[in-house]
């Protein structure tokens, strides 16, 4: 009832700092399986596609002020979509892989967004985990390898030199925690949607794996924040 009962505030109020405090709370109750049965509904699925801006293509991200509840909202979804069929089914329906992927669209030359990043990409390895009919829809209907291939390309900071080969600068400083993370979470994906690709067919596949094996050459000579951090990110 806690769970409705956020829910149905996060449906009627327009206030962001209100917005935020429910889906923290939220957040921490839908780590618990036996209280997700009614947050698990369509309704309640497309109230928090909407404050993470998963309903609509055209709308902006809007104001920085209103990023929090971005990233509040996907890690919710990503709890519930972790500790339940349910909610992995209500994904497919209500079409949140294409939904991510637009997210991270408009993304793009964006400032202040690498939390949102980081959860849209965290959200996508999940699903790709999880549903193999969406790890074969984001691989065929989505342009998911190029997608995350950018996503990876945008952490890790890439400059190219030639088509194929990655400007090494020996002095560059460690990527900072976030750029990181955004870096591991974009490799997990790609590792899930890749994985049935063994047999290239056409000759655009061809590039986009040699174009991401020069970025994924690229991430193993960078290094995190952390000795720990540059371990995971290898």
């Amino acid at each position: 009832k806690l769970c409705e009962g956020i829910l149905n505030i996060l449906e009627k109020t327009m206030k962001t700092s209100y917005q935020a405090a429910c889906l923290e709370a939220l957040r921490i109750l839908s780590r618990d399986k036996k209280v997700l049965v009614p947050v698990t509904t369509k309704r309640n699925m497309q109230i928090l596609m909407r404050l993470a801006k998963l309903d609509t293509v055209e709308d902006p991200l809007g104001r920085v002020s209103e990023f929090p509840v971005i990233v509040e909202a996907l890690k919710c979804l990503c709890n519930i979509i972790f500790n339940s069929a349910v909610a992995q089914k209500l994904s497919l329906e209500l079409n949140l892989a294409a939904m991510l992927c637009n997210l991270l669209e408009k993304c793009k030359d964006q400032q202040f967004v690498d939390d949102i990043k980081c959860f849209d990409l965290r959200l996508l390895f999940l699903l790709s985990l999880l549903h193999t009919d969406i790890r074969s829809q984001l691989r065929q209907e989505l342009q998911g390898v190029q997608i995350l291939t950018r996503a990876l390309e945008s952490s890790l900071s890439v400059r190219w030199t030639e088509e194929y080969k990655v400007a090494e600068d020996r002095d560059r400083p460690p990527l900072s925690l976030q750029e990181t993370d955004c870096a591991i979470e974009a490799l997990k994906a790609l590792f899930n949607v890749t994985l049935d690709s063994w047999n290239v067919h056409s000759e655009k596949e061809s590039h986009q794996f040699r174009y991401m094996a020069a970025i994924l050459r690229h991430c193993l000579l960078t290094t995190g924040p952390t000795e720990d951090k540059t371990e995971e990110l290898h």
